[in-house]
């Protein structure tokens, strides 16, 4: 059985809104009633009976891939018919579930060119390090074999039990955006030369892209502990959540060479040298892992929190966010946009942190507005 929301936030969205604003959010100063509005409707689960869901990503107009982070299978969706296969395995991934670990298969991407090139890129757990590789798709191969060996583009990510990041996305201008954890060393995040605690900048393969801050480096914005959710709006902001240490957890406009502070800091900040957050949240309302931007909105999954947010957004500033589905589906870990009024949302319930229901974990389609 899933795991039921605190009291407090499963009643009114101004119980949820509140309790939201006790922690700093809306820094944008707009009223609650002229922020908070906006619904979901659940449409069906896509999918059902999957383990741990961790990245997606489009792969064709009616097709979505998907990763299994214990598994280290990688499937593909027919978002019209529901339709779902395997398309093969990612040899190299190793998780450690039975000890709380967050490693495993995680993020994936497809390359901008893949009419051309047939290439994904997958971020996965070895025994000692987190690594970002390419890996060419077969589709006129048996199911199951589908999957070339992965080719390693950037090895050396600091990995750990937790706080492994592994969020991966191509910008508009085409280049490769990974996130990165702090492993559980607090040190990292704030030395340049780490590739922990980061969000990384790099080519197709694997280089530094140009005109990244910092000369022959990776690094585009440092002091992270860690981030599982990118998107860019339509004015090409770079928008990150990232989880807190029991204080607050934090929705960040991504700023090139910026640093976000961790582990001086964590939610607003009067310090020069850090970047404070647009938005923030109490820890036990959020966790926050995907999120996405359609029509002046950030939807963003809260694990712990169980429930998706809708922060209204406006330019640089964020609205007063509402609650939907608070507690229906346990743990939600990814959200990606389909169209303007529709995403699809993962489940996260059979990652040892709930008790699953009979059809966890699912793939779930949903209209927004």
């Amino acid at each position: 059985m899933i795991t039921k929301p605190k009291k407090l936030l499963a009643g009114s969205v101004a119980a949820v809104t509140a309790a939201a604003l006790l922690t700093g959010v809306g820094p944008a100063g707009l009223p609650a009633a002229q922020a908070a509005t906006g619904s979901v409707k659940v449409l069906r689960t896509l999918v059902k009976g999957q383990n741990v869901p961790w990245g997606l990503a489009k792969l064709s107009d009616n097709k979505i891939v998907y990763t299994e982070r214990d598994t280290h299978l990688i499937r593909w969706v027919n978002v019209r018919t529901g339709t779902f296969h395997t398309i093969g395995k990612i040899k190299p991934a190793r998780s450690d579930p039975s000890a709380g670990g967050e490693g495993g298969l995680l993020g994936i991407a497809v390359d901008p060119q893949f009419s051309k090139t047939h290439v994904l890129y997958v971020y996965y757990s070895t025994a000692k390090d987190n690594r970002v590789a390419r890996v060419h798709y077969y589709p006129n191969r048996a199911p199951y074999h589908q999957l070339g060996r992965p080719h390693v583009i950037k090895a050396g990510i600091p990995h750990g039990l937790h706080h492994n990041g592994g969020q991966l996305r191509f910008s508009p201008g085409g280049m490769l955006y990974v996130t990165t954890g702090d492993a559980e060393n607090t040190s990292l995040p704030q030395k340049k030369t780490s590739l922990g605690g980061k969000i990384l900048r790099i080519t197709r393969y694997g280089k530094p892209a140009p005109n990244n801050p910092f000369k022959g480096s990776s690094v585009w914005s440092y002091g992270h502990r860690n981030v599982q959710g990118l998107s860019w709006d339509p004015s090409g902001r770079l928008w990150a959540s990232e989880f807190g240490d029991r204080k607050a957890d934090e929705l960040n406009l991504i700023k090139k060479g910026h640093n976000y502070g961790w582990p001086a800091t964590q939610g607003k900040t009067s310090h020069k040298g850090y970047t404070s957050p647009v938005a923030q949240w109490g820890t036990e309302v959020d966790s926050p892992s995907g999120i996405a931007y359609t029509n002046n909105t950030i939807w963003m999954a809260a694990l712990k929190g169980e429930r998706l947010w809708r922060i209204p957004m406006h330019g640089a500033k964020a609205g007063t966010p509402k609650a939907f589905l608070v507690g229906k589906y346990g743990r939600i870990r990814g959200v990606l946009r389909l169209s303007p009024g529709k995403l699809l949302i993962t489940t996260s319930n059979t990652d040892g942190r709930a008790t699953p229901g009979r059809s966890d974990d699912r793939i779930i389609e949903v209209s927004v507005r």
